[in-house]
Formats: C-alpha cells, structure tokens, sequence
C-alpha cells in the first residue's frame, strides 16, 4: 500500500463540519453508484463560506481537486454522522486529512469506508501551511515535510485502523482478513 503521499495542500481552521464538507442537499446522492460517487465530489468543502475560502476544494465544473491533502485545524469533521462527508472529499481525490484533532465519528467514518487516511497532526499546521503548498506526508515515518523550507512536522501513528485504510475500508479488510466470506 501507499505510505508517501505529495502533493499541494488544501487549508482549513477549525470545526470544519460535516455540512461544509458536503452540505445536506447533496445527500440524495448514493455512493454505491458509479455516477452519483463521482458527482459527490464536485461537491466537497463546498459548504465553505467563500468570504473565508476563495478558493475551492473542487474548481468550478470539476469533479476532482487539485489538492490530494488537506489540512485542517482543531475538530475537523464535527456536526453530523454522514458517511458521505469522506466519501465526498475521496471521490474528489483527497488521499490524506491532517488535523490537529478530529471529531470521533468522521474518524471513524474515513476508516469504515477506506476513503482517506486522518492523520492528527502534533501541532497546528493549518498556522504553518498555505493553500497550494507542496509537502509530503509519509505515514510509515510519521512526519509531513515542507520541501521548500525542509521543516518536518510529526503525525500521530494511525495504529491499527491504518490496515483498515489500506484494505479500502472495513468489508474490505473483514473480507481479507477472513471475519467476512469473500
């Protein structure tokens, strides 16, 4: 599986919520279908205010960002249980969330659909990064570095729930690992 992920972030602050990430009229959309899955991530973070986020996740009439990496601050992912808010920014492309924390259901939700890895962040680094800025984030070594100022950040170990990524979600890791039949 992929350990090394670069590529330009995306920034956000804090209490980043589910209904920013895919706002509620965007919920008829099932994920299970082929189209729908693709539309859905045109819509990601689009719930934004663009007063504060001028510049989107997901350009005008695109369905997939630019952004594999989004950073975000303290309680990313808060408000309501949707699935859909992981899947909606994997379906844009988005690889990785690093946050400096989360809120326990979307967490829970990257990890039971296999959409992207949450990585919680040691410190804040949606002070330290801009939009459009490169950096890789190695999930093997724990760090995110900044290649045009070689500064290395630390990430927290994903631990167990990484395989579960890995596999593409938790049916998927049942199945490999023998809890489910195939």
């Amino acid at each position: 599986m992929q350990s090394v992920f670069r590529g330009p972030v995306y920034v956000v602050r804090d209490n980043i919520d589910t209904d920013q990430i895919i706002p509620a009229q965007y919920l008829n959309l099932v994920p299970t279908i082929p189209e729908e899955y693709e539309k859905l991530g045109a819509y990601a973070l689009c719930g934004l205010p663009e007063s504060l986020y001028p510049v989107r996740l997901v350009g005008e009439g695109q369905l997939d960002t630019e952004y594999p990496l989004v950073v975000g601050g303290r309680n990313f992912g808060c408000g309501s249980s949707r699935e859909h808010a992981p899947i909606a920014l994997g379906s844009a492309g988005v690889k990785v969330v690093l946050a400096e924390s989360f809120a326990r259901i979307f967490f829970r939700n990257c990890v039971a659909t296999g959409e992207l890895y949450p990585c919680e962040c040691v410190g804040r680094l949606c002070d330290e990064l801009r939009t459009g800025e490169v950096v890789s984030v190695d999930l093997d070594a724990g760090a995110v570095t900044v290649p045009r100022t070689g500064q290395r950040y630390a990430i927290k170990p994903l631990g167990d729930v990484r395989a579960v990524v890995d596999a593409g979600g938790l049916f998927n890791y049942a199945r490999q690992t023998g809890m489910m039949p195939r």
